[in-house]
């Protein structure tokens, strides 16, 4: 007998996405779409919602169409637990922590804890990618944009 689900992995994978575009788009549709050429705040998210259930749509297809390279089911004891958490974690502490701490200090942090779910962490490395990124996110958010973010806080004796 043949398996309906041949990468139980990728529907899993596919399902999420699918249900994160959902929770998106209900969450932007208070939002003003308006139109291409003058588009609204609830544009750009309905567009990346839309794209991001497209992908889990493929993701999910895949999983259902292509045949798995090991058999078997979703086991939660395989699962990269530390590496989930510490993303996870970083997201989380980054959002709680740029008003008080500011742009660069939430940057870093979030980067390098971020750094910490790889198997093959470097410190140095780690320290590097957060310089690296906490530069660009000053470059392209407060100087390109221009947008109103201290990249101190006033934790740190900033704005």
């Amino acid at each position: 007998m043949t398996r309906f689900v041949k990468n139980p992995r990728n529907v899993a994978t596919g399902l999420l996405l699918i249900a994160a575009a959902a929770l998106f788009t209900w969450q932007g549709l208070d939002l003003p779409l308006g139109r291409a050429i003058r588009m609204g705040p609830g544009y750009f998210p309905m567009i990346l919602s839309g794209l991001l259930a497209f992908l889990g749509l493929i993701v999910l297809i895949t999983g259902i169409a292509l045949p798995s390279e090991h058999d078997g089911g979703i086991h939660f004891r395989h699962w990269p637990w530390r590496a989930l958490s510490l993303v996870t974690l970083a997201v989380v502490l980054f959002g709680l922590s740029i008003r008080p701490l500011g742009l660069g200090p939430a940057m870093g942090l979030a980067v390098f804890i971020s750094a910490l779910a790889s198997q093959k962490f470097n410190l140095v490395t780690g320290l590097v990618s957060a310089g690296i990124m906490v530069a660009f996110s000053w470059a392209v958010f407060i100087k390109g944009l221009g947008l109103p973010l201290p990249m101190l806080g006033p934790w740190l004796g900033g704005y």
